[in-house]
């Protein structure tokens, strides 16, 4: 079973006058993980595509999405798989990838139907293409990574980069995760804007009473989403992005839009934050 919603961009603007209900409807992804479904969000803001895909012990294919407007979602697309559940497998063109958890899959453009299978819970994020690039999975030995922040201000984690251009070649897809030293909760200070391109935070591994704290908005109008485990939140380009948790999670980063530069960011200071 495919379930798409569709998420129209909402300008910063917009933005000042929601309230709690109006910003978790435009801006947090719920419920994208059941049994037996894939579930997608369609968002305006450069064409990204997050969603979840839950075999649970079945298959499923993942083909048509009438809101590309194509055949078959590949075709003029790339797609991210982060295995965030037990083992499984994805095939496509043929190709049949065995993933464990923590696992990254890339699927290039023009690949056709995707299929799903076994235990895993796949997180999915999707942007458009102008070429066909080669297909590879990524385990987290291979990924680039490093670590920053201090325990001292509770933000000493670890950044992991799968679809990254010092790890793979991509058109516009970029993805990662962040992992968490003992103590720390803070990810993405200080925070940053980056206006070329948008972001989607997935956050998961966290117990189910605990709470990711999202902070949003334009830097001088602030705002936050209370996300539970398995969440994702859209991240506009206008828009500031960074957390705190009340106790330990992982978080997935996807970006697309302009460029794949992973530095081209613009810091905000801590004292022009409002």
């Amino acid at each position: 079973m495919l379930t798409v919603e569709t998420r129209p961009a909402v300008s910063p603007f917009e933005a000042k006058g929601m309230d709690t209900t109006a910003l978790r409807g435009a801006f947090l992804g719920q419920g994208l993980f059941e049994n037996g479904e894939i579930r997608l969000i369609y968002s305006h803001y450069d064409r990204m595509i997050v969603g979840g895909a839950v075999p649970a012990g079945d298959t499923l294919t993942l083909d048509q999405v009438k809101e590309c407007g194509t055949a078959s979602l590949l075709d003029r697309r790339e797609l991210g798989v982060v295995n965030v559940g037990g083992p499984g497998t994805v095939t496509a063109a043929g190709q049949s990838y065995a993933m464990e958890k923590g696992d990254v899959l890339y699927l290039g453009r023009g690949l056709g139907p995707v299929t799903f299978a076994g235990q895993g819970r796949f997180y999915l994020t999707s942007a458009p293409a102008h070429a066909s690039l080669p297909a590879r999975l990524i385990r987290l030995a291979e990924a680039k990574n490093f670590t920053t922040g201090a325990a001292e201000t509770a933000n000493h984690r670890t950044i992991y980069q799968f679809i990254h251009p010092e790890v793979m070649e991509s058109c516009q897809l970029v993805l990662g995760y962040t992992k968490f030293h003992g103590g720390s909760v803070w990810n993405t200070m200080p925070a940053h804007l980056h206006d070329r391109r948008m972001e989607a935070y997935f956050y998961f591994d966290l117990a189910p009473e605990a709470r990711v704290f999202h902070m949003m908005g334009e830097p001088s109008e602030t705002r936050h989403l209370v996300v539970a485990n398995e969440e994702a939140v859209l991240s506009p380009p206008w828009s500031i992005h960074c957390g705190a948790g009340t106790g330990s999670y992982t978080f997935v980063w996807a970006m697309a839009g302009d460029n794949v530069d992973y530095k081209d960011v613009e810091m905000v200071a801590m004292g022009d934050l409002r």
